[in-house]
């Protein structure tokens, strides 16, 4: 892998100067009393509650921790400016490990309770899947996962706010092209995860009119077993690798180099959470991510996010934490159009009226087939000390 060059960008796809900005990706973490958060209640005004399940123990706690961090920022602050419509946000948040019937038992749970109305980002393509059939009359809003597979599934009580998986791959593969660099593999998971992201990889490829370089695979999303696949991606020696891992794409990282693998390396946005498994051999990876910067005050709402996030006692931020934030604000924009009244129908009724809203420099139409609320994509490389440039 090429050495980082603070006069030169590692990245080797074209970025406009004017778009340079640092972001320094921090780990996520969350306090301990993360329990319930955001609650608050006044003398007069009802609560709304919100159940949010994902991995805050285990090998995606990273992303799951972040995210709740970021979505609390954003109900703490929303709270203090008096809520919706007079009522108060409470986040309840259940721990699933990264189980996904540990996912799917956190929703029925959660089903069963009238006072929650909706449930936000669950993480991981299992664990949302079994979320979003568990609770049919509940609204999801942000699950963290790109899956195509599961939107295609046109669960009308879904709400995607982030581009999916095709889009990302195919974001890398268009710029990898139309900078020559034509000798493109890929590393997945063997699961239903990994077959998406295949079958976009593939997708992309075609398009392109480019063959694989090599197609690499690790027994599953958690599986630390990745020595196999460094190997056979070191042996092929591919320009460009596309990273379809997520929390053990730095354990992959590792093996790659260890192997004596030097391609440049791009992981979908859910491997940014591995940035510090890699420690200092992050330096030069690349990420589609399909949130804007956490670090530039470039968009409006990332200038709110960061307040929220320092007003909330948080100065480190993340691609997680934003897109948490992020999510949270779509929810609470359907809430406003549910009424003062809302029921679990008026919430996701109040989301599908959702059309062109700008959210403060993402736009949000849920009227897309599928509820995919948001396109946007970007990408940044890892340079010096942890920070990613765009």
């Amino acid at each position: 892998m090429p050495a980082f060059n603070a006069h030169h960008s590692p990245h080797p796809f074209p970025i406009a100067p004017r778009r340079r900005t640092v972001l320094q990706l921090a780990a996520a973490g969350v306090a301990a009393h993360v329990g319930l958060a955001a609650h608050a209640q006044t003398p007069t005004g009802r609560v709304i509650r919100i159940g949010t399940t994902f991995d805050n123990s285990g090998v995606e706690k990273p992303n799951g921790s972040g995210m709740f961090m970021g979505s609390s920022a954003f109900v703490a602050a929303l709270n203090k400016a008096g809520g919706i419509h007079g009522s108060k946000l409470e986040l309840v948040m259940k721990d699933d490990g990264f189980k996904p019937d540990v996912a799917k038992a956190n929703a029925l749970a959660f089903a069963a309770d009238p006072s929650v109305l909706a449930l936000l980002h669950p993480l991981g393509t299992r664990q949302s899947a079994e979320v979003i059939d568990a609770v049919p009359g509940l609204a999801v809003v942000g699950p963290n996962t790109g899956t195509v597979s599961l939107r295609k599934k046109g669960s009308p009580n879904v709400f995607w706010a982030r581009a999916n998986y095709d889009q990302e791959i195919g974001h890398l593969v268009r710029q990898a092209a139309g900078s020559g660099q034509k000798r493109i593999g890929l590393v997945h998971p063997k699961d239903p995860l990994g077959a998406s992201l295949l079958a976009g990889f593939q997708a992309a490829m075609a398009l392109h009119k480019l063959d694989p370089k090599v197609i690499a695979t690790t027994p599953g999303t958690v599986s630390l077993e990745v020595g196999p696949a460094a190997q056979q991606i070191a042996e092929a020696k591919p320009d460009i690798v596309i990273v379809g891992l997520a929390g053990t794409a730095g354990p992959f990282v590792k093996a790659l180099h260890a192997a004596g693998g030097n391609a440049m390396l791009y992981g979908i946005s859910i491997s940014a959470g591995s940035i510090f498994a890699m420690g200092d051999q992050a330096r030069g990876v690349g990420f589609s991510i399909g949130v804007p910067s956490p670090f530039s005050r470039r968009t409006a709402i990332a200038r709110r996010y960061q307040d929220d996030m320092r007003a909330a006692g948080h100065k480190d931020f993340s691609l997680a934490s934003i897109e948490g934030y992020i999510d949270a604000m779509v929810l609470a924009e359907g809430l406003r159009r549910a009424g003062p009244a809302p029921t679990r129908a008026a919430v996701i009724a109040g989301l599908e009226r959702i059309d062109d809203w700008d959210a403060g420099g993402l736009r949000f139409n849920f009227g897309r087939p599928h509820h995919e609320g948001c396109e946007f994509v970007d990408v940044g490389v890892v340079g010096a000390n942890g920070q990613l440039l765009t």
